[in-house]
C-alpha cells in the first residue's frame, strides 16, 4: 500500500479497488509488531540471503542457516 501511495495512489483508492475498508487497514497498519513476527522476519531474511548467495545450496542446508543460534548461558 505504501509503495502505491509513493507512486502517487491514494490509499483510499486502492482500499476501494481491493473492497478493503480504511479503519481495519490503518488499525493493521498501527500496530506494534510482535517479538515472534520479528523473530520470523530475521529468519526469512536468514534464508532468502543464503539461496541469493550461494542458490546451489538446496533445503537441508538452508533449515539448518534458519535455525536460531544457541542462546549463550
Amino acid at each position: 500500500m505504501s509503495e502505491l501511495a509513493a507512486d502517487g495512489i491514494p490509499v483510499a483508492v486502492s482500499l476501494r479497488v481491493l473492497n478493503l475498508s480504511r479503519q481495519p487497514y490503518y488499525r493493521w497498519r498501527n500496530r506494534q509488531v510482535t517479538a515472534s513476527e520479528l523473530t520470523e522476519a530475521y529468519r526469512a531474511n536468514a534464508l532468502f540471503d543464503a539461496h541469493r548467495d550461494d542458490p546451489e545450496f538446496g533445503s537441508r542446508f538452508l533449515v539448518g542457516e534458519g535455525r536460531p543460534a544457541p542462546r549463550a548461558k
